[in-house]
């Protein structure tokens, strides 16, 4: 991507917009800085190799296109109205519903979610993970602004849990069991975003660690569907063992580092006596586990011929190494976090 100068370019722009929407002290800059991110972000989507990319780029642009339209109407209705521009709109429940549905709509939270999984499914891994982590930043910092713990954020986290988990039941695309989980995902970093910043933006930098990972070697090794992992003939065990390893660390499998910030979210969850809602998101995650094993199983239990000549056919020495440090951290990062904590 980074070879040619056009989307370097464009790369440059999307990251720039983002930091104009996090530092922005007013709802029309931030508005500005989401523009620029989308505008930067579908030229780098296209791609004529993909038949799905054009039609991903207008799902992707017409839902950013309402999104926007919707913070914007809101925003100047607010100016016209109050005759205030600052990012604090907590005199009007209204108004902060209606700005935190289009920021939703913009992340794919559930029910806002119905364009998520299609445009995942015609995008490329790289631009799939940047959909699921960077193009997230911008709303979510946007979100906490103004996101308490009332009906509606209970409503959205629910549902995007529940969607999220059932939703990728019965997929065999990994783009769209990644989208899903990213959906699931959201419940919870919509829930740490109402108990305080420190706790979203851990959860955040777990959940990005975790699918660069996954992404980085689904992209190395040109997987797009669960069958073509069965067929993994020509990749070493290791590596094979390493990518399911980090696969239930993303779904929240103790011990796995992936644990970590659900176990703190689940702590300030009850202590804020919110028991039923944590509840309902641990029994859905389960869910999400569930076809998280279903993939794994088949790397875990099954015996695979491997054939001597295709042995070391991809035995990448920087890819091994990648790999296992990755499998180690996901594995003993729980440990070294619960280790550290006690120790200081």
């Amino acid at each position: 991507m980074l070879n040619n100068p056009t989307k370097f370019l464009f790369v440059m722009t999307l990251m720039m917009g983002t930091l104009i929407s996090i530092s922005a002290n007013s709802w029309l800059s931030a508005w500005i800085g989401l523009e620029i991110n989308l505008l930067s972000f579908i030229p780098l989507m296209t791609n004529s190799q993909n038949l799905l990319s054009t039609e991903a780029s207008l799902k992707y642009f017409l839902t950013q296109a309402l999104a926007s339209a919707t913070l914007l109407f809101t925003v100047i209705t607010s100016g016209l109205i109050f005759n205030l521009s600052n990012l604090n709109l907590s005199f009007n429940p209204f108004l902060i519903t209606l700005i935190n549905s289009s920021l939703l709509l913009k992340m794919g939270a559930a029910p806002f979610h119905f364009w998520f999984p299609g445009v995942m499914e015609g995008l490329n891994w790289m631009n799939g993970l940047m959909l699921m982590t960077w193009q997230k930043i911008a709303p979510l910092m946007l979100l906490s602004y103004n996101l308490t713990m009332n009906l509606f954020t209970i409503i959205i986290i629910s549902l995007s849990v529940l969607l999220g988990s059932l939703g990728g039941l019965n997929q065999t695309s990994l783009r769209k069991i990644l989208a899903y989980s990213s959906i699931n995902h959201l419940g919870w970093l919509v829930a740490a975003l109402t108990l305080g910043e420190n706790l979203w933006e851990l959860y955040f930098l777990v959940y990005s660690f975790l699918s660069a990972s996954i992404i980085f070697m689904l992209q190395t090794f040109k997987l797009f569907h669960i069958n073509q992992i069965f067929s993994m003939t020509f990749i070493p065990p290791v590596i094979k063992f390493s990518l399911f390893l980090t696969l239930l660390s993303l779904g929240g499998l103790p011990p796995f580092v992936g644990f970590l910030p659900k176990w703190i979210i689940i702590q300030t969850l009850v202590e804020a006596n919110l028991l039923v809602l944590v509840t309902l998101m641990v029994v859905m995650t389960l869910i999400t586990l569930f076809y998280y094993l279903r993939t794994s199983f088949g790397a875990f239990m099954l015996t695979y011929a491997e054939t001597p000549w295709n042995i070391n056919y991809h035995q990448n020495n920087m890819i091994f190494s990648l790999s296992l440090f990755l499998a180690v951290c996901s594995s003993l990062g729980l440990i070294i976090c619960s280790l550290l904590f006690n120790m200081f």
